[in-house]
């Protein structure tokens, strides 16, 4: 099976469900995206890591760093990272904070950014693309060269052109079209 086959498989197993749901836009949702319980898992991680990498060459997209806002881009921008060593072309890994640190270097990016670096913004989920753009804002702010915002999952809800219409171009992995079809969700 194609890895970005399983992927789609993964997702559905465990992290796409149907039902009632307040999303954290405030937006209600018959669908949900839980998409750390595959991207914690290890074989979401072995399957992320080489379609993350497969889809950044795909899109011509050779950035020296990955990461984005804390908790959802951190395993996806981790399995990039570890892959891209186990390929020889190493990719450097960074998280966004929420907010800056109130303590110690009062740090908002965590790990590998430097000023000057092309780096690709994770996320997990894109909905509103309101997450994406905070971490934009933040290492923008950093004086990093955001060259694109990679997404496991796009919703298709608008997200992905308020993310363009802000000048960033936006790849993503999968679309949940893709998995409502797999999950047979025709509602």
């Amino acid at each position: 099976m194609k890895e970005h086959e399983r992927l789609i498989d993964l997702l559905v197993e465990r992290s796409f469900r149907i039902g009632d749901f307040t999303l954290r836009s405030g937006r209600k949702s018959r669908f949900y995206v839980d998409a750390r319980t595959t991207t914690l898992s290890a074989e979401g991680q072995a399957l992320i890591g080489v379609l993350g990498l497969q889809a950044l060459a795909e899109a011509g997209l050779e950035p020296e760093a990955v990461g984005g806002l804390t908790m959802g881009a951190d395993p996806i921008a981790y399995a990039i990272a570890h892959r891209s060593y186990l390929d020889g072309r190493p990719i450097e890994a960074f998280t966004v904070r929420k907010e800056a640190k109130g303590h110690g270097a009062g740090k908002q990016i965590e790990g590998n950014l430097e000023a000057g670096q092309s780096v690709v913004v994770i996320e997990d989920t894109i909905t509103t693309g309101g997450s994406a753009l905070k971490a934009c804002d933040a290492v923008k702010a950093a004086d990093a060269k955001i060259l694109a915002v990679l997404a496991l999952v796009d919703r298709e809800e608008g997200g992905r052109e308020a993310i363009e219409e802000a000048g960033y171009r936006v790849v993503s992995l999968v679309k949940v079209s893709e998995l409502r079809e797999r999950a047979g969700d025709t509602g």
